[in-house]
């Protein structure tokens, strides 16, 4: 299956059509849509919905959305991860792993930044630390990015950041 992994989209009511017509046949591929945060209007999730089933969390920007500040879902035999700021990057890998101790995949956004890491534990479970970038805000970024992640039978295929526009 591949997931489709967006963050800090920050749209406001009325603009999820913007951000559907930006992301085009990546919809049509999309088994799941995970958002990481910073969706900032509830209206976007509702663009989204009709392409796949969406998963998100809440980001620091928005507000009055009821999501969970972090989650864990499963895909394809995949326990996949997502909270929004993954803090500072020095300790980020331990930090996650502490947070999310089983899963397989942790999913965060907050610097637009695009990211992918893994963390071996003593056990050798890989876990994948992904922060997809933003679609519509590179700020720090070369570009704007969102991520794909495909997973199969309960393993990590690949993961691969997508230069968007």
């Amino acid at each position: 299956m591949k997931a489709l992994l967006l963050a800090d989209t920050h749209l406001h009511a009325g603009q999820g059509q913007k951000l559907t017509a930006l992301l085009g046949d990546r919809l049509r591929v999309a088994a799941a849509i995970l958002h990481a945060g910073d969706i900032t209007d509830a209206s976007v999730l509702a663009d989204l919905s009709p392409f796949a089933p969406v998963h998100a969390v809440l980001g620091n920007n928005d507000r009055g959305i009821a999501l969970p500040e972090r989650r864990v879902v499963e895909l394809a035999g995949c326990q996949v991860a997502m909270v929004h700021d993954s803090g500072v990057g020095a300790g980020r890998s331990a930090r996650l792993r502490r947070w999310f101790p089983d899963a397989d995949v942790v999913v965060f956004g907050h610097s637009h930044l695009p990211w992918h890491e893994t963390n071996v534990r003593e056990d050798g479970h890989v876990q994948h630390h992904v922060n997809p970038g933003s679609a519509t805000q590179r700020r720090r970024a070369t570009r704007c990015t969102v991520a794909w992640l495909e997973l199969l039978a309960g393993r990590v295929v690949s993961v691969e950041h997508d230069p968007v526009g």
